[in-house]
């Protein structure tokens, strides 16, 4: 069952988010993490107060511009993509940019499972907000037996496998 938005968020104001640019290897690294877990948390409040009042996005072939047309993206994704479960995996990083590949798992309403396969390019303000956002991604159908992301859903345990693990 889907969790309701966290609404004690406030998509109106932006807050400083750690780890600010530039990025080092460790830094970059605890970034990418931290969009995972709240990518996993499945709350498009909470995820889209990552991101700047006037963030851009490119998501596939969607155009987006600021919070509120990310929380009507995120909440009808997460309507559509149930058992979703994400893994990130840093790619490249310079100053304020991040580079990333990441691969989620998810089931739609025909009980078709899929693993989502993408990159995504990310640019970050003096506040650690992301202002720029450039995915690509592709959808590849899967059976159940074929599911290596089984973690309860939420955030990826710490033992978990990273995709290079995976051979992903």
């Amino acid at each position: 069952m889907k969790q309701r938005p966290n609404l004690n968020f406030n998509i109106e104001h932006e807050e400083i988010r750690q780890p600010l640019p530039a990025f080092t290897l460790a830094s970059a690294q605890e970034k990418v993490r931290k969009a995972e877990d709240g990518w996993n948390s499945q709350d498009p409040v909470k995820v889209a107060t990552a991101y700047s009042l006037t963030s851009a996005w490119r998501n596939r072939d969607t155009f987006l511009q600021g919070r509120p047309a990310i929380v009507k993206f995120l909440a009808e994704k997460w309507q559509r993509e149930q058992e979703y479960r994400l893994i990130k995996e840093l790619w490249a990083f310079d100053g304020e940019r991040i580079a990333v590949r990441f691969a989620y798992e998810w089931l739609d309403a025909q009980g078709q499972w899929y693993r989502s396969y993408g990159n995504e390019n990310w640019q970050f303000n003096e506040k650690g907000l992301m202002v720029e956002r450039h995915a690509s991604i592709n959808d590849a159908k899967i059976t159940e037996k074929e599911r290596k992301f089984r973690w309860p859903q939420g955030s990826r345990p710490a033992d978990h496998p990273s995709l290079t693990e995976l051979g992903l």
